[in-house]
């Protein structure tokens, strides 16, 4: 069945000159671009964007990834921080966010001239309230896994059957995403993040973590399996303190752990 997969995935890239491959860091759009380069070899370049609300690992990630493919990388660089209706963070906050970097995906396209560009949403991620989705659909931006039926569970698996090393890397999205709806993405907040989720991963070996800004009180959700990684009181008071010092106010654990979307709500 894998092979069967993986040879629909080649086999969608039949008749194309040359992608682009937006290239986030995860396992998805990683099997993407492993597709792509083995289909396409040189015709195949990846691109990631650092725009701010990536986290430095990810961005790393990426770098790995197409070292391992071989294919081309870029990195291209601008600040979503200076896009006043992501800022606001409304329910369309993903909207503006892929809008923006489907026109500096575009450009790239446009400089390599590559016929066409590609991304690593999967069937299941068409299930969820994604905006950022449809943004990149109205953009042109084609998604090979959706297309060819693939799920998360056969990402993963077909990206373990061709030695991609992120086979088994938990899902990860934007910074931004740990903030609630109607609460303002600033750079402070972004910071504050990014570092608290490190030393969580850090002091407890979690693997699957995300700190909620809650209004100043960090939330932090870990893997369902991984919850009893939080039920040693010294390892937690660790954790604590050193979240106050990175300017969080307050610091609580959500009991239920971690599942996607679970902050898509507006608070006010």
């Amino acid at each position: 069945m894998k092979t069967q997969q993986l040879t629909k995935l080649l086999n969608w890239f039949d008749g194309k000159n040359s992608v682009l491959v937006a290239l986030s860091g995860g396992v998805d759009s990683a099997l993407v671009a492993y597709s792509a380069y083995a289909k396409l070899g040189k015709s195949a370049i990846a691109v990631t964007a650092d725009y701010k609300t990536l986290a430095q690992e990810e961005l790393e990630y990426a770098k790995k990834i197409s070292l391992e493919i071989g294919i081309k990388h870029i990195v291209i660089e601008y600040n979503e921080l200076a896009n006043e209706s992501f800022v606001k963070n409304d329910n369309n906050r993903c909207f503006y966010c892929r809008s923006e970097l489907s026109e500096h995906l575009l450009q790239v396209a446009k400089e390599f001239e590559t016929d066409m560009i590609v991304d690593g949403t999967n069937i299941d991620d068409l299930g969820d309230y994604r905006p950022g989705v449809l943004a990149l659909h109205e953009n042109g931006i084609r998604s090979p896994l959706a297309e060819t039926k693939f799920s998360k569970k056969m990402v993963r698996e077909t990206a373990k059957s061709v030695g991609l090393s992120v086979y088994d890397k938990p899902s990860n999205s934007c910074l931004a995403s740990r903030i609630p709806w109607g609460q303002s993405v600033t750079a402070e907040r972004l910071a504050r993040i990014e570092i608290g989720e490190k030393i969580v991963k850090q002091l407890t070996g979690a693997k699957q973590v995300r700190v909620r800004d809650m209004d100043g009180t960090a939330k932090i959700e870990v893997g369902i399996d991984e919850l009893h990684l939080l039920e040693n009181n010294l390892v937690l008071q660790k954790i604590k303190s050193q979240l106050k010092l990175i300017s969080f106010e307050d610091v609580s654990i959500d009991p239920e752990g971690y599942r996607p979307g679970k902050i898509n709500v507006i608070t006010n």
